[in-house]
């Protein structure tokens, strides 16, 4: 249920989705009567050659009308870009005309905490990759109102397929701290990928998200995939798929695979491209000439909106009716959230090569989307100085713990990456490779140093690939009682 800002309104602003037109009346049987003929069975004429089919009425595009005007469309040139709907702005006080959702104190402060953890978290984690805790990272500095105000509008049971910068959707479905350090740390405690994926290469079954791949948008064409199930599963018909990627993955031939696989299977499907205005180096004026990545979903027929993705409100109530629109037509939904990436694309990427520094510190004050919640929360009075102080501390707090625990954990067995590879009894080529590092291990481990630290970190030491079926734990070399392990 939405209400209106306390001001006086015009004209609503209007989400602008894009649908297609209505069908054309079909044109009339070939045994329809021609003026001015008797329509009695006892009639006798010569019936009329059928007419040649008209271009509006070709299966290849059946709505499109017909006219007399040699015409090029083009939507850029022509100023027919798609509009970004917007409900906050920069202040975060309402744009007079625009609804914000009615949904409370408590969630809001709740959305605002969630939000608040991502930063928190980047810092710490950033700055364990650089001095060697963890082997690699990825941060969502400056697209916090992205991922949370859509995951906010979700139900827990939509299935999840993201990206690299989807840490905010499981936080919001009470992913714990102890399980996101234990991935980044591939440490023993990570059930869900036994500390085989890289760092934020998160999956969880429980909370309906999809394990991350690190290839370049294949989770498109996957979404569609699961959209279809979902519309065949009668169990299933409360819940939609949803897609999150960069507009540099929407340069990828799975983005336009993925989209006329979901737009002509049908399914409950939202898309959700979060622009950020960099594919790593690539600004977005390298990558397209159109109108962003919205543009491109009425070419698929698919409903589409832009949003600001700086505004959690915006986001939120697009993504909420989008999700409307896709469990009601059973057809995908396309939005594209314009953000703008402030940290570096990962750990191994200096951003600052390819844009100014100074252009990062702007967007860090300008459009900020924490700042834009809080100053919001704040008007109400329902956020504080003093609470802001608390938070900060508290999570600090929280994520210290965690990250010490999960530094202190061991990795998985070092056996441990080839199993569950293959389903089955195990193939020739997994046993050549278990036996090569066998020997290498015998030969090497007990000897080079670096190796016999490195063997110390996994749970039992390499001895179940050095010794198959030895029970007991430890490092899988002589140890040395004098020397710590």
């Amino acid at each position: 249920m939405l209400r209106r800002a306390p001001r006086p309104l015009r004209p609503r602003l209007a989400a602008r989705l894009c649908q297609p037109q209505p069908q054309p009346p079909r044109r009339t049987s070939s045994t329809s009567t021609t003026p001015g003929t008797s329509t009695s069975p006892t009639a006798t004429h010569r019936p009329h050659p059928p007419s040649p089919p008209a271009h509006g009425h070709l299966p290849g595009a059946p709505r499109s009308a017909l006219t007399t005007e040699l015409h090029f469309f083009n939507s850029v040139l022509e100023g027919q870009q798609i509009p970004t709907y917007r409900v906050v702005d920069g202040n975060g006080d309402v744009v007079q005309g625009a609804e914000v959702p009615d949904v409370g104190r408590e969630f809001a402060r709740r959305l605002y905490e969630t939000m608040m953890m991502l930063p928190s978290l980047d810092t710490v984690l950033y700055s364990a990759q650089r001095h060697g805790s963890i082997s690699f990272y990825m941060t969502t500095h400056g697209e916090e109102a992205s991922v949370v105000g859509s995951a906010a509008a979700l139900e827990p049971t939509d299935e999840v397929l993201g990206q690299y910068r989807e840490l905010g959707v499981l936080l919001w479905r009470g992913y714990p701290l102890s399980s996101i350090m234990a991935q980044v740390f591939s440490s023993t405690d990570d059930s869900a990928t036994k500390g085989r994926q890289m760092p934020v290469h998160f999956g969880s079954p429980p909370h309906h998200f999809h394990t991350i791949s690190s290839p370049l948008a294949t989770q498109i064409p996957q979404a569609a995939g699961v959209a279809y199930a979902l519309k065949r599963d009668p169990a299933r018909r409360g819940s939609v798929a949803v897609c999150y990627f960069g507009e540099g993955a929407a340069s990828e031939g799975d983005f336009h695979a993925g989209l006329g696989m979901a737009s002509v299977l049908g399914g409950p499907c939202i898309f959700f491209c979060r622009n950020n205005g960099f594919a790593i180096s690539t600004p977005a004026a390298e990558q397209y000439a159109g109108d962003g990545i919205a543009a491109r979903g009425p070419g698929y027929g698919v409903y589409t909106i832009r949003v600001d993705g700086n505004d959690a409100w915006a986001v939120y109530n697009a993504v909420k009716e989008a999700r409307r629109l896709t469990l009601e037509n059973q057809k995908p939904v396309l939005v594209e959230a314009m953000t703008y990436r402030v940290g570096h694309h990962s750990t191994s990427d200096d951003s600052y090569a390819y844009r100014a520094k100074q252009e990062v510190e702007d967007w860090k004050r300008v459009d900020n989307p924490l700042f834009r919640l809080r100053k919001y929360l704040e008007a109400r009075g329902w956020w504080s100085a003093e609470e802001e102080s608390a938070l900060r501390l508290s999570q600090r707090k929280e994520i210290m713990a965690a990250f010490q625990h999960a530094e202190a954990r061991p990795k998985p067995p070092l056996g441990e990456m080839l199993r569950d590879v293959w389903g089955g009894e195990e193939p020739w080529m997994l046993r050549e490779q278990r036996e090569e590092l066998r020997g290498l291990l015998g030969k090497y481990g007990a000897v080079w140093e670096p190796w016999r630290r490195e063997l110390a970190r996994f749970e039992g030491g390499g001895r179940d690939v050095m010794h198959p079926g030895a029970e007991g734990v430890g490092v899988g070399v002589e140890e040395d009682p004098d020397e710590p392990q």
